[in-house]
């Protein structure tokens, strides 16, 4: 795993950051949803190699009782990280549901978008990876472990998810709007909201494009936002210590992991 660059916006951190915040809040309110309940999760991808970073992320979490979905990529873990993970979360499985992550991270594509289950794959290879990820993370983390699935780069293809659905796989949760497009018997909880692999074009663009991203989907009802924790400065964990115990006092969402949307069978929105 290389170092990743913060995004643009997280170089600068406008001073009414509190106020633009609230200003998006009151305006997603008036949204009209049809009485339709507005549901906000939280996704952490690349989760598998504990370190400073990640837990500055699950104290700031813990701290505010704001649950949180975890993406673990299957070939990082070993026993003594994911003892470390179970150390720093603890098992409150209130606040955190663990899921799959693809199987190492690698893209296998050689043109177009990045994957690591693409059609440039044969369908064993993909079958062998699929279920080598499982078998590792069910050995490790047993029962903590969510029947779902969040493909790298928040893409695959339609063959990779007729494995899953074989596999007993329950979710998916990609991104909206991630190409190529592909059709799911089971529900796709999608984040709509990435707060650090953002391509702005500079940090006065990015603010204004990551407020329309969560006024538009705190809208229409159904907000997923997307971490990744080995981006964030000290401008990223300075927001997020913002919009967490905004979003806490504000009564017209209720914040769960995916875990709790599955139980509950909630019908995934587009």
């Amino acid at each position: 795993m290389t170092k990743k660059e913060p995004a643009l916006l997280w170089r600068v951190m406008p001073a009414d950051i509190r106020e633009r915040l609230v200003h998006c809040l009151d305006a997603a309110a008036s949204e009209t949803v049809d009485d339709v309940e507005r549901i906000v999760f939280f996704r952490a991808d690349d989760v598998g190699v504990p370190g400073p970073r990640f837990s500055r992320l699950v104290h700031l979490f813990r701290t505010y009782r704001v649950p949180l979905t975890l993406a673990v990529v299957p070939a990082w873990l070993t026993e003594p990280r994911w003892q470390r993970l179970r150390e720093i979360c603890g098992n409150d499985r209130v606040l955190w549901g663990w899921l799959q992550h693809g199987w190492r991270h690698l893209n296998h594509e050689s043109r177009g978008k990045k994957q690591e289950f693409g059609p440039s794959r044969p369908l064993s290879d993909k079958q062998k990876d699929l279920r080598l990820g499982f078998q590792r993370l069910s050995r490790l983390m047993g029962g903590h472990l969510l029947p779902a699935f969040t493909p790298p780069w928040n893409r695959c293809d339609q063959e990779t998810l007729g494995v899953l659905q074989n596999m007993g796989y329950k979710a998916l949760s990609s991104s909206q709007g991630a190409r190529p497009a592909v059709t799911l018997a089971i529900p796709d909880y999608a984040v709509n909201v990435d707060l650090h692999c953002r391509k702005d074009k500079d940090a006065t663009s990015g603010w204004q494009n990551l407020f329309e991203e969560l006024r538009g989907s705190l809208g229409r009802g159904f907000c997923g936002i997307m971490i990744h924790h080995q981006r964030m400065n000290e401008e990223a964990f300075a927001f997020l210590n913002i919009l967490l115990p905004e979003l806490k006092r504000w009564d017209h969402a209720r914040l769960v992991h995916l875990g709790t949307l599955m139980e509950e069978g909630f019908e995934s929105t587009p």
